[in-house]
């Protein structure tokens, strides 16, 4: 659904492109907008703030609205990936625990996990739903709510699903802890250990640690940092090797950010579909993309079940409610009794409380809102890499998500610029926990959901030294933007 500011928003951009304003020209003040639009002028506001985040558009104090004037050619991305063509067991994933335990103290800068700071979530309104939820249900908190899960949850995610045009009813929902224990059920339901799971590469380093602890082996298959996992190496790979199931993250992936496009979701389903190879699709960052529109799922091409979809809300309302779902397909009694088996149920009171919200409207409210601040967060983290780092860094161009997957010149190994940074308590993510077999050395991913402050900016320009002095020794000191 396409709202209204969006679609004034979306009609000054087409009048950016084609000329009608340049860049450095002054748009009509908001209250002009508003009557050539026929629409309120705060819906005019709401517009022109959507082109400032995006970088269309630049605020001047007292002054009004400008077509921003460009600021650089655009950025080099990541080159795509060349991994293995074989199978590999997961190895070396013992520097994540490292990297999880240094994100609860607050004296690190924690830019390695992919968690957004409390200014971006709701938690307001998460917390005050909470309460209310624990007075009109006192005794919630200390039943289980067996799996499948509560009911109204349930039936608020399938109107969401329903949305996304997949066939999935409050049924075929099973509620669990966060989308890592949904990717390990859906695993479990489908691969035995030594089998072969193709993945995308670089893949997120939670999904290798699933497949580690399942003694599964792990195909990576090249990747393009814009189009996403390439299905003509994916067609060769299931030709070769008995590939017993594939994971992707459809919708801004991560490192990646990428967003694969509809018809390469349903040549990706057709695909597998024809060797029987089930998909599990993680869709943990699908809510959060910049653009108009929320885009589609590969689930909405499945017809015979053989899509798991994955996703949850820690992303978007809360990491610690630890609230997550999968719509299992053809598997979901496996995978209702393996969560049972496995905890028995996940938490009642998050559960309700993410119901009533969801159900009142307040989520699509805050989505609306934060899609704008991640859009604005990504750009000046990139700007800031694109000044301090090395030159010849290139740095992906997402399209949805809060974080950035950054190559840089060979001679900066990211371990080491990791355990540089580490010592002076700035966390990273280095490039090889990304891979199955210890690929991306010159590589590194930057959680941008972080407040714009001094700290975080005196960070990312400490950080871009030390890659400096790594590929061609220490080089001028210059201001984040």
């Amino acid at each position: 659904m396409t709202h209204l500011y969006e679609a004034v928003a979306s009609e000054l951009e087409t009048r950016i492109d084609n000329g009608s304003y340049r860049p450095g020209d002054r748009l009509p003040g908001v209250r002009r907008l508003s009557t050539q639009f026929g629409v309120s002028i705060s819906t005019a506001v709401e517009a022109c703030r959507l082109l400032e985040d995006r970088g269309r558009l630049e605020v001047r104090p007292r002054s009004g609205y400008y077509v921003r004037l460009p600021q650089h050619p655009p950025r080099r991305e990541p080159s795509a990936s060349r991994p293995p063509a074989e199978p590999h067991a997961v190895t070396g994933q013992h520097l994540v625990l490292q990297i999880a335990r240094a994100a609860n103290d607050p004296d690190n800068v924690q830019l390695a996990a992919a968690v957004p700071d409390v200014s971006f979530l709701p938690i307001t309104a998460v917390n005050r739903t909470m309460a209310e939820v624990a007075r009109k249900y006192p005794a919630a908190g200390s039943r289980y709510e067996f799996s499948p899960g509560n009911l109204a949850l349930r039936r608020q995610i399938a109107r969401r699903m329903a949305d996304l045009r997949c066939a999935v009813g409050p049924e075929d929902i099973v509620v669990t802890s966060g989308a890592q224990e949904s990717l390990a059920l859906a695993l479990r339901a489908v691969a035995s250990p030594g089998q072969v799971v193709a993945i995308e590469s670089p893949a997120f380093y939670g999904l290798l640690q699933v497949i580690e602890a399942s003694g599964l082996q792990a195909l990576e298959i090249p990747t393009h940092p814009r189009e996403g996992i390439a299905l003509d190496a994916l067609q060769l790979a299931v030709e070769r090797w008995p590939v017993a199931a594939c994971v992707v993250v459809s919708n801004f992936s991560n490192p990646l950010g990428f967003c694969m496009s509809e018809a390469r979701k349903q040549a990706l389903v057709k695909l597998l579909s024809a060797r029987g190879i089930p998909l599990i699709e993680d869709d943990v960052y699908g809510e959060l993309g910049f653009g108009l529109s929320r885009p589609g799922v590969a689930k909405a091409w499945d017809a015979a079940g053989d899509v798991i979809y994955c996703s949850s809300f820690s992303k978007t309302l809360s990491p610690g409610m630890r609230l997550g779902w999968i719509a299992p397909g053809r598997y979901r009694a496996r995978i209702e009794y393996d969560k049972y088996l496995l905890n028995l149920a996940s938490a009642t009171l998050p559960q309700l409380a993410v119901a009533q919200l969801l159900e009142r409207g307040g989520y699509d409210r805050y989505l609306r809102q934060v899609r704008r601040q991640y859009a604005a967060a990504v750009t000046r983290v990139a700007d800031a890499v694109e000044l301090l780092f090395p030159e010849g860094t290139r740095v992906s161009h997402p399209q949805g998500g809060f974080v950035l997957w950054v190559e840089m010149p060979a001679q900066v190994d990211a371990l080491t610029l990791h355990r540089l940074a580490f010592a002076e308590r700035i966390i990273i993510a280095p490039g090889p926990i990304f891979s199955a077999s210890g690929k991306y050395p010159h590589h590194i991913r930057l959680n941008c959901a972080l407040p714009w402050d001094a700290r975080i900016q005196r960070s990312l320009r400490r950080l871009g030294e030390l890659a400096r002095a790594l590929a061609n020794g220490p080089g001028p000191t210059v201001e984040a933007k």
